[in-house]
């Protein structure tokens, strides 16, 4: 099997067009990687085919690893682009024409089919846009200029190993800007790992067959924790005189509980599964629309380390299902900081041990519990609210 396909790599190389002209640094820096890929089996055959025509960084790998829209927007903005009636409708008939596949996808793995639904919808908008760029390329670039060198250096390995399978050709190995790749866009460690063959023609074909990367995501989802009997998490009401200082992911109690602290799902349903554990969450401050969020939650961020992308993922699942939109409405944020000071407040909260999940100017859910957390360590009112004052009272602390 392996002959046949290094023959069909050697057949295909002439069909990479290079650029004009070739970047002579990265040239050799893809050469160095050669070791590392001898030493995981890879064969030198393959390791050139792989490689071949990719004679320079991609710009455009470089340009979107820096504007993620899960990172880099309010989760309002990015639910606003996420969850369309479009993406509703077209989850919803894909839920009926697919509905044999996804019980039996269900009945084996335990995931609610709206959430594998949710995330098909947000990574290829169903098998739509799948990505269309060079993996390898893709993985080369972030490892040579990118951000994401340890993620890259990482991932080509397992992408190397990908076609070692035969599972497909230079020619054909694309994916996202990310080497995000198929139906549900894994990576390529997450293929390895995770990937099922479910229709059973002894491919896992995450790429040609829905089925497949319905599946795998399943499977990945299942081994990230996710549990049957409860959901992603409800938008809640919180109680008038609510204690602020119980928000953030080190407060997890029982829905029972949070029920007897006066907690009601916003929409005024019930809650379905008050044994689970669960915190409260405020992706876009005390003002905005405030979650319980449950470990599901955290499965899902296993797929993509985001609160707005697990957030849209689970909204999208259970407007597929038939609930409404969010009760709560979404804040403007119109802080009193520049760029540098947002990123000086989350510098400085981390570095008093109030961990804000990244100094990147961006204000998301860990910024908010940090700031609630450092008000209640320093006797201020619990408002959570970022500005100029606290991060004068900051840098007076050290």
């Amino acid at each position: 099997m392996l002959k046949k396909f290094l023959s069909l790599w050697i057949v295909a190389i002439p069909l990479f067009v290079g650029p004009a002209e070739a970047d002579a640094k990265f040239e050799a820096f893809i050469q160095g990687i050669w070791p590392r890929a001898k030493a995981a089996g890879i064969p030198r055959e393959l390791f050139d085919a792989a490689f071949s025509g990719v004679t320079e960084p991609d710009p455009a790998v470089l340009k979107l690893a820096s504007t993620q829209p899960e990172f880099t927007s309010t989760t309002s903005a990015y639910l606003g682009k996420a969850v369309t009636p479009i993406r509703i409708d077209s989850g919803q008939q894909l839920k009926a024409s697919e509905v044999a596949l996804l019980s039996a996808i269900e009945k084996k793995y335990g995931v609610d089919r709206h959430i594998l639904l949710g995330i098909w919808g947000m990574e290829s908008n169903f098998g739509k846009d799948k990505g269309s760029m060079g993996v390898m390329r893709s993985l080369a670039t972030l490892s040579y200029a990118g951000r994401k060198k340890k993620y890259a250096n990482e991932q080509i390995i397992a992408a190397l190993k990908i076609l070692k399978r035969g599972m497909r050709s230079p020619r054909d190995f694309t994916g996202s800007w990310a080497a995000a790749m198929g139906h549900t866009q894994f990576i390529p460690t997450s293929y390895l790992s995770y990937a099922v063959d479910w229709t059973g023609d002894g491919q896992k074909d995450i790429w040609g067959s829905k089925e497949d990367a319905l599946a795998s995501t399943a499977n990945y989802l299942a081994k990230a924790g996710w549990k049957s009997d409860r959901p992603w998490g409800w938008e809640v009401s919180l109680p008038k005189g609510f204690n602020k200082a119980l928000i953030g992911r080190t407060k997890w109690r029982p829905i029972a509980e949070w029920m007897k602290l006066g907690i009601t799902p916003a929409n005024g349903g019930t809650f379905n599964a008050p044994q689970a554990d669960a915190f409260v969450m405020i992706p876009q401050g005390v003002d905005g629309p405030a979650f319980l969020v449950t470990k599901n939650f955290q499965a899902i961020m296993a797929y993509n380390f985001s609160h707005s992308y697990a957030i849209a993922v689970g909204h999208l699942g259970d407007r597929i299902r038939g609930t409404g939109p969010f009760v709560g409405k979404w804040p403007d944020i119109n802080y009193d900081l520049s760029f540098a000071q947002r990123v000086e407040l989350q510098r400085r909260l981390s570095g008093l041990g109030f961990e804000t999940g990244g100094n990147d100017g961006r204000f998301g859910a860990r910024t908010y519990e940090a700031i609630i957390a450092y008000q209640k360590s320093v006797g201020l009112p619990l408002d959570g609210k970022p500005s100029a004052k606290l991060l004068e009272r900051l840098k007076g602390a050290g």
